[in-house]
């Protein structure tokens, strides 16, 4: 198996229009997987999280030739997919609103189910007092707590200060506690 190349080198394969393709390629399976968690963490659901990743990469693709190399690939990625799960997540919110099968609860029944997910019940807990959180918290949370992002990471894909984000995620953290408290009393 061929060892992973570095943003430089997929860069400049997708610099020259004779390897761009192939340099896009590398791209996707450099960082597939990485994107594919930290939206499914988000999502909940995979094939939600699959259609996230996929109008990810479209974007990037197209947008690959106004990036700028200012921040590392990866985080320019997190912030294209973070964006388009807010867009995603706000879209199924609105279709969902008349119907009950848009609660957090519901969610994460349907991700107890998913063949996909194979965690325990505490992880499963985890996940429900997650969905409570509101979107912004929630997906603070994930970059800081899963995707183990420094806040100065989340605040370039985010673009919001670093105060706001450990804000953001002392609020989440300290909702979570309480939603384990309520839950074991």
């Amino acid at each position: 198996m061929a060892s992973a190349l570095s943003d430089d080198q997929i860069l400049a394969l997708i610099k020259h229009q004779q390897t761009r393709d192939e340099g896009f390629t590398k791209l996707v399976q450099t960082y597939q997987e990485r994107i594919y968690w930290h939206v499914r963490k988000f999502l909940f659901d995979h094939d939600d999280a699959n259609d996230v990743v996929q109008n990810t990469f479209i974007k990037a693709y197209k947008g690959l030739k106004n990036f700028k190399g200012r921040s590392k690939l990866y985080t320019w990625l997190f912030k294209i997919a973070s964006n388009e799960a807010i867009t995603f997540l706000n879209q199924k919110t609105r279709k969902q609103m008349q119907s009950l099968d848009g609660t957090p609860h519901a969610v994460v029944d349907k991700l107890a189910g998913d063949p996909f997910f194979d965690g325990d019940e505490i992880q499963l807990q985890l996940q429900k007092a997650i969905a409570l959180l509101p979107g912004k918290q929630r997906l603070v949370f994930n970059m800081r707590y899963y995707d183990e992002l420094s806040y100065k990471e989340i605040s370039e894909i985010l673009e919001t200060s670093t105060g706001a984000l450990k804000a953001s995620y002392h609020h989440a953290v300290k909702k979570i506690e309480q939603f384990f408290k309520d839950v074991h009393t």
